[in-house]
């Protein structure tokens, strides 16, 4: 395929831009300085550890995901990725030498590598969007859903991968089978939302008989499942859940590197949150930290502390979930929500105890009273320590639902290990600098949240 021929070439262009200039000044000018004795191979071996890490953090972060990803998500990516490798492979020059080594020629690389990386992608992606056709999908409704939600879902979709799908038809889960066969036949891809267990297992099967690529939105006990192991105690196969959560081998580990990694944290963003705090008092004279109740694992209550982005007595008319151009956020707040630098001075609450870098977002204690009366498996978003980030907040959004958010966390819960914690504190690099990942919500969803509110009081 063409498009497939144009990924191929974009990540090849790329690769070779970047560790081409990397070789050349590091060849150039920080291997003569690091190694005198070795000189060849130590500038081989250097070259060789920054394609490694390069590669990697590229894998991280998706950074070659021309059909999937926006321009700038990519160069980002990208931006991410060459830096962290750079700014590795420097220090180390540093260390051999055993002292200091002008980051200047570096930093002139970095510049160049931005301005190549930018240029690649935004070809390469005009280049795919001229020869890729969307596909015709079929999209499958369960009997629970409205038109409305099933809309906004397509409008989601349709909004950032409009040149991967057509939605050519929209159908409920009781589609006749005459009908869904004719349906199929004209389609390439279905994407199933909230269809029930049962007919969901029938329109899986229907897919792959046909051979059709489909997605589905997984239930909470499909996410439970990715928890259990596989146990041979009959010839009849058996699952066990194993309640990976409650591992104490894990937590007293994860609570070693919360204590290790938090001192390490507080002293490297100490000279800007003292600026940040400056900013603020200077502002508007009023507090520098904002403290607000939060539960945490099993339910428990405490207290969050976050930089105050709003003007002072920001609720003082009650709870008002912020909307997109809030008037109640200040100039200084609306920089560092923008990213999230509001969220620093809750390494102190990890420190504490009361949470962990990792883990499923603290919600305001009404808010979970809420979500649980609404939505019971919620609950189970409060087995683990609530963290400062996590999977809902690197692949969700300030106002994505409840139930996506429970079913994100619970993705988490189910899979989580040290190798998962690093990985998702290096991805919220990357959604710091995504504007997106802290909308407001939007004024229908307040009125919502107000009207549910009111319903279940």
């Amino acid at each position: 395929m063409r498009s497939k021929k144009v990924t191929h070439t974009a990540k090849a262009l790329v690769m070779l831009w970047n560790i081409g200039l990397f070789a050349f000044i590091w060849l150039g000018f920080y291997n003569h300085n690091a190694f005198q004795t070795y000189y060849v191979l130590g500038g081989i071996l250097s070259i060789i550890i920054y394609v490694f890490i390069y590669n990697g953090l590229c894998n991280l972060y998706n950074a070659f995901r021309v059909a999937s990803s926006s321009i700038a998500e990519m160069v980002i990516s990208q931006t991410i990725s060459f830096s962290i490798a750079d700014l590795i492979l420097y220090v180390e020059c540093n260390l051999i030498r055993n002292r200091y080594t002008s980051f200047i020629p570096g930093l002139g690389i970095v510049a160049l590598q931005v301005l190549g990386t930018a240029l690649i992608i935004t070809l390469s992606k005009r280049i795919f969007m001229s020869c890729v056709e969307p596909q015709k999908t079929l999209l499958l409704l369960g009997s629970w859903v409205s038109m409305d939600e099933a809309e906004r879902f397509e409008d989601r979709i349709l909004k950032k991968y409009s040149h991967l799908f057509d939605f050519k038809y929209v159908e409920y889960e009781t589609i006749n089978p005459v009908l869904l066969e004719e349906r199929l036949s004209e389609c390439c891809a279905v994407i199933m939302y909230g269809l029930s267990v049962e007919q969901r297992r029938i329109h899986m099967q229907h897919c792959i008989d046909a051979h059709k690529i489909f997605y589905f939105t997984p239930r909470i006990e499909d996410i439970i499942l990715q928890g259990c192991s596989t146990r041979h105690l009959l010839d009849t196969p058996l699952m066990k859940y194993d309640y990976v959560y409650e591992d104490h081998k894990r937590l007293n580990a994860k609570r070693i590197f919360d204590v290790a990694f938090g001192i390490f944290f507080t002293v490297f963003f100490a000279p800007i949150m003292l600026i940040i705090a400056a900013a603020i008092k200077i502002e508007d004279g009023g507090p520098v930290f904002f403290r607000q109740k939060r539960c945490t694992k099993d339910g428990e209550v405490f207290e969050i502390i976050k930089f105050r982005s709003m003007v002072v007595n920001a609720e003082e008319k009650g709870i008002q979930p912020t909307i997109n151009c809030d008037p109640r956020i200040t100039k200084v707040g609306n920089i560092i929500r923008k990213y999230r630098l509001d969220e620093l001075p809750q390494v102190f609450n990890i420190l504490a105890g009361d949470m962990t870098f990792v883990g499923p977002r603290p919600e305001r204690v009404e808010h979970v009273e809420l979500y649980t009366r609404e939505l019971p498996e919620f609950k189970y978003r409060m087995k683990v320590k609530a963290g400062l980030t996590g999977y809902a907040q690197i692949f969700g959004k300030y106002n994505t639902s409840a139930f996506d958010k429970l079913r994100l966390d619970l993705l988490y819960i189910e899979n989580q290990s040290m190798g998962l914690d690093i990985r998702i504190i290096l991805l919220t690099l990357k959604v710091m600098f995504k504007g997106e990942s802290t909308e407001g919500f939007e004024k229908e969803m307040v009125h919502l949240m107000n009207k549910r509110s009111r319903r279940v009081g």
